[in-house]
C-alpha cells in the first residue's frame, strides 16, 4: 500500500468519525494536517531503515563476490595438481555462492527501486502538506462533501451486503483448504523440470572444467615455449663459436 492510500484511509476514517459527532470542521483540518505530518515522519524513518538494509546487502554481495573468486582460485589449484574431484567440488561451492549473490543482486535492485519510490512519495507528500496548510477553505469544502458521502455509503453498505461478502470469504477459505489438500500430495516429489535442471547443472560444471583445463594447459605451454626461444646457449653453441 502506498503512503497516499494509507493516508487517505486514515484521514477519511477520522473525518467520518468527527463529522458524525458534529465536531468543528477546523478540528478536522488540523487533524488532517497532523496525520500528514505524522505520516511524513514515519515514511522518513522507514527510508532510513531501508537504506541500512541496502548497505547490509551491498556488504554481503561484496563478500560473496570475494568468496566466488577464492573458490575459482582453489578450483584452478586443484586442477594443476591433477585433483579433478577437488576442482569439481570447488566449482560447485562457487556456483552455490553465485546463486546466492544473484538473489541478493535482485533484492538489491528492488530495494533501490523502493527507495526511489519513497523519495518521490516524500516529495509529493511534502507538496501536499504545504498545499493543505495553504488551502484550509478548500479542505472545509471537502469535509462537507465527505459528510455527504458518508451518509450515502451508510445506505449502500448495509448489513445485507456485509453478510454477502462474509459468505464469499467463507467460500474462499474452503477453496484454500481444498487447494492445500491437493498440493500436499506433491510434497517431497521431484518434478521432471527439477531432474533436468540437475542434469544441466552437472553438464555446466563439466563444461567449465574442460575450459579450465584448456586455460591451464595454455599457461603451462607458454613458459616452455619461452625457454626454447630464450637467449641462453648450450655447450655445443660455445664450441661452434670457437
Amino acid at each position: 500500500m502506498s503512503i497516499f492510500s494509507r493516508l487517505s484511509d486514515i484521514v477519511n476514517s477520522n473525518i467520518n468519525a468527527i463529522v458524525a459527532g458534529a465536531e468543528d470542521p477546523r478540528k478536522i483540518i488540523r487533524l488532517i494536517i497532523q496525520e500528514m505530518e505524522d505520516t511524513l515522519v514515519e515514511v522518513r524513518s522507514s527510508a532510513v531503515q531501508t537504506i541500512a538494509e541496502r548497505k547490509e546487502i551491498e556488504r554481503r554481495i561484496a563478500t560473496l563476490s570475494r568468496d566466488e573468486a577464492e573458490w575459482e582460485r582453489k578450483a584452478e589449484l586443484a586442477l594443476t595438481h591433477g585433483r579433478d574431484d577437488l576442482a569439481r567440488g570447488a566449482l560447485q561451492a562457487r556456483t552455490h555462492l553465485t546463486r546466492t549473490r544473484e538473489g541478493l543482486d535482485a533484492q538489491h535492485k528492488q530495494i533501490v527501486a523502493g527507495l526511489s519510490q519513497q523519495n518521490d512519495d516524500i516529495a509529493k507528500l511534502q507538496a501536499k502538506l504545504a498545499e493543505a496548510k495553504a488551502r484550509e477553505q478548500a479542505l472545509l469544502t471537502r469535509a462537507s462533501i465527505a459528510s455527504s458521502r458518508v451518509k450515502l455509503r451508510e445506505r449502500i453498505f448495509d448489513d445485507r451486503i456485509g453478510n454477502a461478502f462474509g459468505r464469499f470469504e467463507q467460500i474462499e477459505r474452503n477453496l484454500d483448504a481444498l487447494e492445500g489438500r491437493a498440493e500436499s500430495y506433491d510434497l517431497g516429489r521431484r518434478t521432471l523440470e527439477q531432474e533436468i535442471e540437475g542434469l544441466e547443472a552437472d553438464s555446466a560444471v563439466e563444461t567449465e572444467l574442460a575450459a579450465m583445463r584448456a586455460r591451464l594447459r595454455g599457461r603451462k605451454a607458454a613458459p616452455e615455449n619461452g625457454a626454447i626461444e630464450g637467449p641462453q646457449a648450450g655447450p655445443d653453441d660455445h664450441q661452434t663459436r670457437s
